[in-house]
């Protein structure tokens, strides 16, 4: 059992531009009929863990999310979990989009992809790991690592996220995939990342709950890292 905290990542739910095609990017789009009922749904699944701290990119759609899913809980705002800024793109249909000589870079060659008037996707990659990242060694410092936490953000800064974690260049992310309202479970250990869980959205999530260690073990920080060989035996049920 790797005795680290765990990172719970919440894709917002379906929101109106996501019905229609469109690129919201960091327009205040609001969620759908559609994904205020995924964001209830998955509030569901997420009742009952121990969430030590909840924290959300700053666009609407996030916290909407986060209202309906876990309500009564002040989620804090973390700058570094926006959207990635597409700049001109923003607003604009996707099949227009696919047209543009930038398109073939973002889906081929994303680590040197520069939105017009906009970030660059190696700066939104590179600024939300370093969120996430430093969000999970506070918490594990000041809950044990026992301790569950969730953030919530948006499709490719999860995917960029995932990434980094799977130790996969950039380049590579495309072929991750984080639906609305999708949960993705990461743990930090001192070595490396573990994956979890990836786009989940019907699971059990109690599972995801480390269960709380008999005894303090020696060297604790050098097994933490260590691969199940074999497989393991999963989740503790």
């Amino acid at each position: 059992m790797v005795c680290v905290a765990t990172l719970l990542l919440l894709r917002h739910g379906r929101t109106t531009a996501n019905a229609d095609g469109g690129l919201a990017g960091r327009q205040p789009v609001e969620l759908d009929e559609t994904g205020r009922a995924q964001a209830t749904a998955v509030g569901e699944r997420l009742r009952g863990l121990p969430l030590a701290a909840v924290v959300t990119s700053p666009l609407i759609r996030c916290r909407q999310t986060l209202e309906l899913a876990l309500p009564g809980v002040e989620p804090v705002v973390e700058e570094g979990l926006i959207e990635c800024g597409y700049g001109a793109w923003e607003g604009q249909p996707l099949k227009k989009l696919a047209k543009e000589p930038l398109w073939p870079v973002v889906q081929q060659h994303p680590s040197a992809a520069v939105f017009p008037e906009g970030e660059s996707m190696a700066a939104m990659s590179a600024r939300a790991v370093a969120a996430v990242r430093a969000w999970d060694a506070r918490i594990s410092a000041e809950h044990g690592p026992e301790a569950v936490w969730l953030a919530c953000s948006h499709g490719d800064v999860i995917k960029a996220i995932v990434a980094d974690a799977l130790g996969v260049h950039l380049d590579l992310f495309q072929r991750i995939v984080a639906d609305p309202a999708s949960v993705t479970a990461i743990r930090y250990t001192p070595l490396r990342p573990f994956l979890v869980r990836l786009n989940d959205t019907g699971g059990d999530l109690a599972g995801l709950v480390p269960p709380p260690r008999k005894r303090r073990r020696r060297a604790t920080r050098a097994t933490d890292s260590d691969a199940a060989v074999g497989g393991g035996a999963g989740a503790a049920r």
